[in-house]
């Protein structure tokens, strides 16, 4: 019984569960998501917007099975399940990017209970780059700053940059069968980095997306104008040359480009630690409880990005806090959330 309420919850029944409660208790506000792994990002979210008066609870949507992903929250939330208890959070893809020319995309943009990342998916906030060398200290308990992940990151979108204009192009005027996502995705991928000469891998990759553009630039000759107007468009939504892998699929760049790299780069401080922990160690029973100590301190690299907030200071993550301080201004009166904003974010409270 218990579960077949939960399947069957809608803002309706959350708020007047609310109305039930003491005046004193918090207002419980249901948030629901795709996956397992967005439960935890966006409760760093959410988290600063808890008081005395509130709480929010994030889940998956449920429906007597197990169900996840965006049209799971979508298409059962619109309408009159969500409300001012109960909002979707979901990831952007390439629907921000869409402006509204597709019914999910407006859907996206235009309803006030729905949220979304800005960027393409929270994979891209686990791979912004400030935040990457933090990472690498709560893998490896090393912080030599042995590599520039910012520069690299920003060579990496520069070089990206044309191409992937010419894929979000190829989305909007629906040819994306010509150049899927996929096809982009088999581009952007450096490929043979070495820490010692990262510019290599930069330089390859430069190659593979002149050509691409160039192939695209002679198949379509009378876009020109098209991909010059475009680019001025994403400009105005955050996509810049230096900002393009946030806007990439979230888990090819987390999974075929950021995670070999800080491999690489945590492999290189390991065994940095580990030299110096057998340098230092007056015995070999001394260096072998010191090693052993080490080895099981170390984390896994793809988890401790999972659980990295280094991109709390995100331009696009402040921007997705300010429509959550928007929202509850709008819907509860909150003072603290109220003019927050700069206006120019894509969900608003209506």
């Amino acid at each position: 019984m218990v579960k077949r309420l939960r399947d069957n919850i809608t803002s309706r029944y959350v708020e007047a569960a609310n109305s039930l409660n003491s005046k004193r208790a918090r207002r419980k506000i249901v948030a629901y998501v795709e996956s397992y792994d967005d439960v935890f990002f966006w409760r760093t979210v959410l988290d600063r917007f808890e008081d005395d008066t509130r709480f929010f609870e994030v889940m998956l949507p449920s429906k007597g099975r197990l169900k996840r992903g965006k049209k799971s929250v979508l298409m059962n939330l619109i309408g009159s399940k969500v409300g001012r208890d109960m909002i979707a959070c979901v990831d952007a893809d390439y629907d921000y990017l869409m402006q509204g020319s597709t019914p999910v995309s407006a859907m996206i943009l235009n309803s006030p209970y729905v949220f979304h990342t800005y960027v393409y998916a929270i994979e891209n906030y686990q791979c912004y780059a400030q935040g990457l060398h933090t990472v690498c200290v709560m893998a490896t308990l090393n912080d030599h700053a042995i590599f520039d992940f910012v520069e690299y990151m920003k060579q990496f979108s520069e070089v990206c940059y044309p191409l992937f204009v010419w894929s979000v192009w190829m989305y909007r005027t629906g040819r994306h069968n010509d150049f899927s996502l996929s096809d982009f995705n088999r581009v952007a991928e450096p490929g043979g980095f070495t820490v010692q000469y990262p510019q290599a891998s930069i330089d390859r990759l430069r190659s593979k997306v002149r050509h691409r553009v160039h192939a695209m630039q002679n198949r379509y000759p009378k876009a020109k104008s098209a991909i010059a107007a475009l680019t001025v468009e994403l400009e105005s939504l955050g996509v810049t040359p230096q900002t393009t892998y946030l806007y990439m699929q979230g888990h090819h760049l987390f999974d075929t480009v950021v995670v070999p790299i800080m491999t690489k780069v945590c492999t290189r401080l390991r065994m940095e630690r580990e030299e110096e922990i057998s340098r230092t160690s007056v015995h070999n029973t001394q260096m072998r409880n010191e090693m052993s100590c080490y080895e099981n301190s170390i984390e896994s690299i793809s988890s401790m990005l999972k659980k990295g907030t280094g991109y709390m200071n995100c331009p696009q993550f402040r921007r997705l806090q300010g429509d959550i301080e928007m929202f509850l201004a709008k819907c509860y009166g909150d003072a603290s959330g109220a003019g927050s904003h700069d206006g120019d974010g894509a969900v608003q409270a209506t």
